[in-house]
């Protein structure tokens, strides 16, 4: 089996509103998937589809093989999921939470310990859950969706509020998860600064619409062939304005410098004219490659940046 999802022309209206888009999606077997966007793109919409939870205004899902409305209950056995915060008992011990499913599922009372083990939890199990940090709390919910011993997980912004360390710890354990454990993961983000690190396969979704589906190798390709410029002028607020006036997509570094997207030399000669014909004095034109999160947010169209983004000021697009 090449792909354990595939979506078709995917599609979900909530009254007026059409969130997604006719959405085409394919993940691959053993990959780390990671399904990425800003806030409101519909990335929890898209996993509640892929769950069953929501049903699809058109298209169609296929898990496994095998198409999700008709086999519902099958497919949905070998996916495991942590949507958003865990449910947790939090006045129980970590290993009491797992002891409870697991009870409800009739599985082995070995399992519990192998996942605890999995996760980096056994010396904690002992302690109440309302003890716990966040990311042991987020590590707790994905030992939960362990717990069955599933092929797939569906994971929707598990770094979400994590410290640095936090989030190295959730890198580590993703990726041991896929390496040692054989795991499918499919793990929504919207900061691609956060699981560039982890995942093999991405997509972006920007409105309901694909904006990109690859490998990060593929998206690195993307931002090596997208280059910047960095202009020296003096006055970086007016020439920002002239180059937002003719679509270019520009970033303001200082009151003396802004950085624009093109695609060429010959672009970049009618943006000197552009500038000097509106009085500006240029001293400097320097090439550059685009990051892949300035890739990111030019696909996403993203008027700010976000706070942990390697870029350092705010960007615009026409």
């Amino acid at each position: 089996m090449k792909h354990l999802i595939q979506t078709q022309d995917l599609r979900y209206r909530y009254g007026s509103r059409e969130i997604l888009t006719g959405l085409h999606l394919n993940i691959p077997k053993g990959s780390i998937y990671g399904f990425l966007g800003p806030n409101g793109a519909g990335k929890t919409t898209t996993i509640r589809l892929l769950l069953g939870l929501l049903t699809p205004s058109g298209g169609s899902i296929d898990l496994f093989g095998k198409e999700l409305v008709r086999n519902r209950v099958e497919v949905l056995r070998q996916i495991g999921a942590l949507i958003e915060v865990p449910s947790l008992y939090r006045h129980l011990s970590g290993r009491d939470n797992l002891e409870v499913l697991r009870r409800l599922l009739g599985l082995d009372k070995k399992r519990v310990e192998a996942v605890l083990e999995i996760v980096r939890l056994q010396q904690d199990a002992h302690r109440p859950v309302k003890q716990y940090s966040l990311g042991m709390c987020q590590r707790l919910g994905i030992a939960l969706a362990l717990l069955s011993d599933p092929e797939l997980l569906i994971l929707d912004e598990p770094t979400n509020g994590l410290d640095p360390s936090g989030i190295r710890e959730m890198r580590e354990l993703l990726i041991d998860l896929n390496q040692k454990h054989g795991k499918t993961i499919f793990l929504s983000s919207h900061l691609l600064s956060e699981i560039e690190k982890t995942v093999t396969h991405l997509s972006i979704l920007h409105e309901g619409t694909l904006a990109f589906e690859g490998s990060v190798q593929e998206l690195r390709r993307v931002a090596a062939h997208t280059q910047t410029l960095e202009v020296e002028v003096d006055n970086a607020l007016l020439a920002r304005e002239v180059l937002l006036l003719q679509g270019f997509a520009v970033e303001t570094l200082t009151e003396n410098l802004i950085r624009v997207a093109v695609d060429c030399k010959p672009t970049a000669a009618h943006l000197n004219r552009l500038l000097v014909e509106q009085g500006l004095a240029v001293s400097g034109l320097v090439y550059g490659q685009r990051s892949l999160e300035e890739v990111f947010l030019s696909m996403t169209q993203e008027a700010t940046i976000a706070a942990d983004s390697t870029l350092s000021s705010t960007l615009t697009l026409a």
